[in-house]
């Protein structure tokens, strides 16, 4: 039976340098998460970009619901890949790295398409049920994620798809000595979403691993 690679730095190298080249303000905000210290681990990886671009491209989505936005990467990637149509609804609590992002989408020109709402999620999420989307993207506090997936689902159209971000997180979740209760969160979840009839799902090792949920 084959088996996948194991992926080195170098290799790492090679697939990025030979896969979707990244737009400059992109790139611009990778520049600037590395000055952050340690919470640039924060930012999507690069890898992660690319599969957001192609997959709003390949499923001709629309609308975009993001759940966690930080300075903005995962959002913009998405935004360059909708239509001139196109919306992200993109929430997040923090004023502070929010009015960064928006720096950055202006300077991409691709503002237009983004709405940010800075609140808790689970408080916007109340008061957005009747809004419908085409992919949900989460990627915030891990101890709600299950709560977003729930929500996610109902937002949902038909065969639209919910992505969620650090599911391998940092690859704790096999580790059976690691029960901090956001890695048993995360456990938890992947373990809820393995046996939910409602969607069709794949796991993927991008980033920090991501599960792709498609609803049926």
């Amino acid at each position: 039976m084959g088996s996948d690679l194991n992926i080195t730095k170098q290799l790492q190298d090679y697939i990025l340098k030979y896969g979707l080249k990244l737009h400059p303000v992109q790139k611009e905000i990778i520049d600037y998460n590395l000055s952050l210290g340690e919470v640039k681990r924060m930012q999507i990886s690069i890898s992660q970009c690319q599969f957001l671009h192609l997959i709003i491209k390949v499923s001709k989505i629309k609308k975009v619901l993001e759940i966690g936005t930080f300075t903005g990467l995962s959002t913009l990637s998405m935004a360059l890949a909708l239509p001139d149509g196109g919306e992200i609804i993109a929430l997040d609590k923090n004023e502070e790295t929010n009015k960064i992002a928006q720096k950055f989408f202006k300077r991409a020109n691709q503002d237009h398409k983004i709405k940010t709402i800075i609140k808790p999620a689970l408080e916007t999420l109340m008061s957005i049920r009747n809004e419908k989307f085409d992919l949900v993207f989460v990627d915030a506090d891990k101890m709600n994620y299950q709560k977003y997936y729930e929500i996610s689902l109902d937002l949902l159209n038909k065969e639209g798809l919910v992505i969620i971000d650090n599911v391998l997180w940092h690859g704790e979740v096999i580790n059976e000595k690691i029960n901090d209760k956001i890695t048993k969160s995360i456990r938890d979840l992947n373990n809820f979403i393995s046996k939910d009839k409602r969607i069709e799902k794949i796991m993927v090792p991008f980033g920090d691993g991501m599960t792709v949920c498609r609803k049926v």
